[in-house]
């Protein structure tokens, strides 16, 4: 069975490098390599993952601009960005090799398996860094469109009623952290968990169906991800005045 706490497989000039650092650089690779190609490739008549590419940008930044209006030039990248990189780990740790090729390290007499690549969303630092750098992002938008002095307004107040409803506000900011990390990391994890047992328990085919509702847990909660990150930006960034109208 999974651990919560992520496997540590070499050491760096110091650093502790773990088996989801080297997914995460896995996926950056992949995704890297993917947009080098493509756009060594590209053409006015797009075909094969131009095309596909192309299809899904359209998609998305018709949503985007639907929920965020003017501002989705801004909002776009972040929410592409988060839900293509969330998707790709998510996808990447279903694959043959994740969780199952790794060493053996002894110690106390016990002999314990270490799994040299695992799902980046399965370990809490990797969905708590994505969540910071949502939330971070979040609110510098929502200075660069708001102005700083509208900003501060949604929070701090001379009047008590309105402070103490900028206080609550303040609060459901922090609140936004943890419910995206732990929401990512809970189900990424608990299905690594229900893959692990039921392949232990059953080498072909009844692992099958668990694999395909994981694929689609995979997708679901990158687009959980983004789409609140969108809508996030999206109501920060509006003005006072919009939002009443």
């Amino acid at each position: 069975m999974p651990s919560f706490e992520p496997e540590i497989i070499f050491t760096f000039f110091g650093l502790k490098v773990s088996n989801t650092i080297l997914a995460t650089v896995l996926v950056d690779f992949l995704l890297i390599s993917i947009v080098f190609s493509v756009h060594k490739k590209l053409s006015i008549y797009p075909k094969g993952l131009q095309n596909l590419f192309e299809y899904m940008i359209e998609y998305f930044y018709t949503l985007t601009e639907q929920i965020a209006g003017k501002r989705a030039s801004a909002i776009f990248p972040w929410f592409a960005s988060f839900f293509i990189f969330i998707l790709f780990a998510n996808i990447l740790g279903l694959f043959p090799g994740f969780g199952t090729i790794g060493i053996f390290e002894s110690g106390e007499g016990i002999k314990k398996f270490i799994p040299i690549l695992r799902s980046a969303t399965s370990d809490f630092n990797t969905t708590l860094a994505l969540a910071s750098i949502s939330l971070i992002a979040t609110h510098a938008l929502s200075i660069k469109y708001v102005g700083i002095k509208d900003y501060l307004k949604r929070f701090f107040s001379f009047n008590p009623v309105f402070l103490f409803v900028g206080i609550l506000e303040l609060v459901g900011e922090f609140t936004k952290l943890f419910s995206l990390s732990f929401r990512l990391f809970g189900n990424i994890f608990a299905g690594e968990v229900v893959l692990s047992t039921i392949s232990s328990l059953f080498a072909f085919i009844v692992p099958i169906p668990f694999l395909l509702l994981e694929t689609i847990v995979a997708l679901v909660q990158a687009l959980v991800f983004a789409m609140l990150t969108m809508a996030f930006m999206s109501i920060l960034t509006t003005p006072h005045g919009e939002e009443s109208h």
